[in-house]
């Protein structure tokens, strides 16, 4: 059986969170673990420094950051190909063949896109690399022939761009060359975490996260602090489950979840308190991140490996690219001393 091709990555730009575990990293494992995928996890560094070029630094020190979050959660290098985008040259002469298919108007319709310039506050000053982004992930995707992308809710209009430019330049030339991607999205209410403020999103920018990395004695003060119902003042006070960030996170990481709908009972008839509530949110994430940060610590031990696994990757990746290049510029016409 041809096993289906994955792509699928993240911007360093920081240590990954649980949220992005939830997002995406539990799935990219489930996949990869199946042995029906094929499945190319991208650390996105050119895309991170779309709007990130003035600190770059920032980025050189995310890479390994995310690279060991990558192995912590499970992603297997023997049976995922991590590879660092910066790294495979095709993928700028990809994006460039596709830019010439694409108008700017549609470009700036990107709701995904719309969304990000408005919550960095970009006014009139967007990087034009940034504007240009879904087009950039067009290539990676089509780079490997993902069939599958693995994705968050937020990222449709991302994956409806590529199916776009996939149709456009297959049309235009006249060759089946480029493969149209479907995603792969989480399951219902599991697409994104609130913040522990109760904020929408769960983000570092926020300093509203819980991270893959942090010691037992941070998820705790973390957990301690979560917002839960402003109302609930006394324990015999009924209190609100809706909007409760508390149960919100025991929905999503709780096995017992025949307990937590005992707690969110009591919790409404009155009479139990929210730091009782806190510290069993605690021994649950603490279950579930023990195992991963143990394994992060022993693979930080030596950065000089992580590094050459990145390499390797980067290498595999690069031949598949090169392939995917070869044929669009056979496609165009442009392979003129071939």
């Amino acid at each position: 059986m041809t096993k289906k091709v994955i792509l699928t990555g993240d911007r360093p730009t920081g240590k990954l969170h649980i949220g992005h575990y939830i997002g995406s990293l539990r799935t990219r494992v489930a996949m990869q673990n199946s042995g029906d995928y094929d499945p190319y996890i991208m650390i996105a560094d050119m895309q991170a420094l779309t709007d990130n070029a003035r600190d770059p630094e920032k980025i050189r020190h995310s890479l390994l950051q995310v690279a060991l979050d990558y192995l912590a959660v499970g992603i297997d290098p023997t049976k995922s190909t991590i590879l660092v985008q910066s790294q495979i040259p095709a993928l700028n002469e990809l994006t460039m063949h596709y830019l010439n298919i694409v108008n700017v108007s549609r470009l700036n319709r990107n709701p995904t896109v719309k969304s990000e310039i408005q919550q960095k506050g970009f006014g009139q000053s967007i990087p034009a690399g940034f504007l240009i982004y879904p087009v950039s992930q067009a290539a990676d995707i089509t780079a490997f022939k993902a069939g599958v992308v693995p994705v968050g809710d937020d990222q449709e209009p991302m994956l409806e761009q590529t199916r776009e430019i996939v149709r456009s330049f297959n049309s235009i030339y006249k060759r089946d060359v480029l493969v149209e991607p479907e995603g792969v999205f989480p399951p219902k209410g599991e697409g994104r975490l609130p913040g522990l403020d109760g904020n929408a999103k769960m983000s570092k920018s926020l300093n509203n996260a819980i991270y893959l990395a942090d010691s037992a004695d941070e998820i705790q003060k973390k957990v301690m602090s979560m917002y839960t119902d402003p109302k609930h003042i006394h324990v015999a006070d009924p209190g609100q489950v809706a909007g409760n960030v508390v149960f919100t996170y025991l929905d999503v990481f709780a096995e017992d979840q025949a307990h937590v709908a005992e707690l969110k009972a009591q919790y409404q008839a009155g009479g139990l308190g929210d730091v009782k509530l806190k510290r069993y949110l605690n021994e649950v994430l603490q279950a579930v991140l023990t195992p991963i940060r143990q394994r992060r610590e022993e693979y930080a031990k030596d950065p000089a490996a992580v590094y050459d696994i990145l390499a390797k990757g980067s290498a595999k990746a690069n031949e598949v690219a090169n392939q995917t290049l070869a044929e669009v510029r056979a496609a165009i016409g442009i392979n003129y001393f071939d």
